[in-house]
């Protein structure tokens, strides 16, 4: 999945090719079962990277992410 952002404009380009638009209306969420930042089109997650959630932030979108804790007793957190 490759994001591209234009004029607050966020696009998505899809494995299969399509090319999906979101305006700066976007929220990032985190997934807390994989640890990931996404966003949801369309009642999907879109997996993406910390570096593409911060892109979309300064673009507009809402960052909804939030800081998980490792709760196993032999973290090293």
């Amino acid at each position: 999945m490759t994001v591209r952002i234009e004029n607050e404009t966020c696009f998505f380009t899809t494995e299969n090719g399509e090319e999906i638009r979101l305006g700066p209306d976007v929220t990032i969420v985190t997934d807390p079962e994989k640890s990931m930042s996404a966003v949801d089109i369309n009642g999907q997650h879109i997996y993406i990277t910390e570096a593409e959630a911060d892109a979309l932030t300064v673009a507009g979108a809402v960052d909804g992410r939030r800081h998980l804790k490792a709760t196993d007793s032999d973290s090293v957190i």
